[in-house]
């Protein structure tokens, strides 16, 4: 029976639906989730700070998923894999790539969203052969500018979500007009679509790991991006908070082979708030 194919052999088109599978490699079980089409080259989901595999939004997912082969996980030490989460960026990129290869693939798409998106870079970098196209949403450059502040505006958004009684998303990832607030609950909504066979929340160890490693990434010297020779799509909110919007502009300017998108009146979760127009491009882009 192939991988992303239910019980009865039918090809899942549900991130809903998808189910939550493991492989072991390098000491890790990853757990993961594929759905798709079988053939093509597949799009390896890398994701955000604190997020496990039901923290994609599914109509992002879903809408790849209708022209590609979408495999997400947890990378190691987060909600359902193994192992202690690395304190650096770099070692996660380490981790990825194992799990990538652990499933036989020898050439893949990435999207990396914010953290996700700093992992991609570096797995271009060090597997460059690994990699055909690349997606880097919310996200920045190493050294880029206020990276280091994530950790801070995490700490004060999350008291101001528990103060609020709101997810402390809709302040981190969502703008505070009335089109923001209205794209964050619809979003936080969609998250809870999925009610069988949930991740496991992240560790506040893992967490505090993640964040020790996207400060780290901020302090770094810029790196060299025109290395990096393949097409890639940047795309961000014009009013990021976590990863100001300068560092998209950055990306898209030093790396060679680069095409920019920013969505209006939108924060770090742009792409979810913008989901249609989003979908839309990556899978023209991933087609070409």
């Amino acid at each position: 029976m192939n991988d992303s194919q239910d019980v009865r052999g039918h090809e899942v088109t549900s991130y809903k639906n998808a189910p939550t599978r493991t492989v072991t490699a390098g000491g890790v079980t990853f757990a993961y989730r594929e759905l798709g089409p079988r053939s093509g080259v597949p799009v390896v989901f890398l994701t955000h700070l604190a997020a496990v595999l039901d923290n994609w939004d599914p109509r992002v997912v879903d809408g790849i998923a209708g022209k590609r082969r979408v495999v997400t996980f947890d990378n190691r030490g987060v909600g359902a894999s193994t192992g202690s989460t690395p304190r650096t960026i770099q070692a996660m990129a380490k981790d990825a790539v194992t799990f990538v290869r652990a499933l036989g693939f020898d050439r893949v798409d990435l999207h990396g969203l914010s953290m996700g998106g700093m992992i991609a870079q570096v797995i271009a970098q060090t597997d460059p052969d690994l990699v055909r196209r690349l997606i880097l949403t919310g996200t920045g450059p190493a050294g880029g500018e206020g990276i280091k502040n994530v950790t801070l505006l995490s700490h004060l958004d999350t008291v101001r979500g528990l103060f609020t009684l709101q997810d402390p998303k809709q302040f981190l990832f969502f703008t505070r007009t009335a089109a923001g607030r209205q794209a964050g609950k619809e979003f936080l909504a969609r998250l809870k679509e999925r009610t069988q066979d949930r991740d496991k929340a992240i560790s506040p160890i893992s967490y505090s790991n993640q964040l020790k490693a996207i400060h780290r990434w901020g302090l770094e010297r810029p790196q060299d991006l025109s290395v990096i020779r393949q097409p890639v799509l940047v795309a961000n909110g014009e009013s990021d908070r976590m990863v100001p919007s300068q560092n998209s502009y950055d990306l898209a300017r030093r790396l060679p082979n680069s095409e920019l998108v920013i969505y209006p009146d939108a924060g770090h979760g742009g792409i979810f708030q913008f989901h249609r127009e989003f979908v839309a491009t990556a899978v023209e882009f991933l087609e070409r």
